[in-house]
């Protein structure tokens, strides 16, 4: 059993920072939540999740009846989620909307449409940090499954490491949850985990133009 960073331990609940190729669920053996359970000894209860390949932020409630209160957070919008990906082909435009509705494609994948019945919606901001290589910061505004990951195919730009997309061929996916930020018991609550695996990463943490992404909430979403 690894052990995983607990980023912060409140009274209602914990912000722990599942790696990268960490099943959330139990799959073929114990998924993410289980293992933590038994490295903090307690019962959790999640109240959102991230793919198997995406790295980062999850906040994780210690009693049903916070669940209960994160769930109605989540329903109404009010948990806002920063992430962190790689792009290796210049997208269709620098920043700005992606929104569409997402229908099941092949292979277990997902595409945007046109349509905006139920749309998908995104905004994000990308900058080049090396040869081949640009930075994302993306606000997702919706939680639909693999979102970001279709809005960056969408944009012909999979994410570096989602061969599911297309995207180039990479040791991990390059989506990482870097920040989250709500309000619990009339205060606000800021976490932030910078990616912790991942070679490239480290280029886009070691530009001079990440400090402006360091607290993103000062960026226009």
């Amino acid at each position: 059993m690894r052990e995983f960073e607990v980023i912060a331990d409140e009274v209602d609940y914990i912000i722990a920072l599942k790696p990268a190729g960490v099943s959330f669920h139990s799959e073929d053996g114990a998924g993410f939540v289980v293992q933590l359970e038994k490295q903090v000894g307690y019962k959790l209860f999640s109240v959102h999740r991230l793919d198997k390949v995406t790295s980062g932020l999850l906040i994780l409630a210690k009693s049903s009846k916070s669940a209960n209160l994160f769930t109605q957070k989540f329903v109404g919008r009010e948990v806002e989620k920063i992430y962190l990906a790689l792009i290796s082909k210049k997208p269709n435009k620098k920043q700005g909307w992606i929104k569409g509705d997402m229908v099941k494609s092949r292979r277990g994948a997902h595409k945007l449409l046109k349509s905006q019945e139920s749309p998908a919606v995104t905004r994000f901001y990308s900058k080049s940090i090396a040869a081949g290589l640009r930075g994302v910061i993306l606000k997702p505004f919706t939680g639909k499954t693999h979102q970001l990951r279709v809005a960056m195919k969408s944009l012909s730009a999979a994410i570096v490491g989602d061969e599911l997309y297309g995207g180039m061929p990479a040791a991990r996916v390059y989506l990482h949850a870097y920040a989250l930020r709500f309000s619990w018991d009339g205060q606000q609550q800021c976490y932030y985990a910078t990616p912790k695996d991942g070679d490239e990463f480290i280029k886009l943490i070691n530009h001079e133009d990440f400090a402006n992404w360091r607290t993103p909430w000062q960026l226009e979403w």
